[in-house]
């Protein structure tokens, strides 16, 4: 039996999403736990802090993905631009509750259900829209802890795909 459009984008973006994962986890790795907490000016988020705001978005968009609105009342945005985690094991802990909470409800949604309406800041999103909506989010942090992590490092980058001139 051949695969509908429908099965074959939410194969798709599981697969994007985890890549993502996988190299923002790749560059946490190369720098030393204090630099995770480094902010170099008032306007710059640390990785920590990046990962703080990554998390409570996770965890407010995608629990009752399909029957509240996204954004939870107990959801205090503010806050996760406000240094709270203080080890890499507590950021950590973060990071993976929010993966964890948004690929279990990534791995449950159905293909019927993509042309299904759902509410961020009661604003009415199809299912695949809100998912669009987050693979353009969770890259663009990706990036900047990637980008980041690589200036922390000064030099001694451990590319995360082809190395230049390789």
């Amino acid at each position: 039996m051949t695969q509908n459009i429908n099965e074959i984008f939410l194969e798709s973006v599981k697969k994007r999403f985890a890549y993502y994962k996988e190299i923002a986890e790749k560059a946490i790795e190369q720098v030393e736990p204090s630099q995770l907490f480094i902010t170099p000016n008032a306007d710059t988020n640390s990785i920590a802090m990046i990962v703080q705001h990554m998390a409570g978005n996770m965890l407010s968009r995608w629990t009752d993905f399909l029957t509240s609105d996204g954004e939870k009342e107990w959801r205090n945005r503010d806050d996760e631009f406000v240094p709270i985690l203080n080890t890499k094991e507590e950021m950590m802990h973060a990071w993976n509750n929010g993966w964890n909470c948004f690929f279990k409800t990534l791995n449950e949604i159905k293909p019927t259900q993509l042309q299904n309406i759902i509410y961020i800041r009661k604003e009415a999103h199809t299912v695949l829209d809100a998912i669009n909506r987050q693979l353009a989010h969770y890259p663009y942090h990706v990036g900047q802890i990637i980008f980041f992590a690589k200036i922390l490092k000064q030099g001694e980058w451990k590319s995360l795909s082809i190395p230049k001139k390789k």
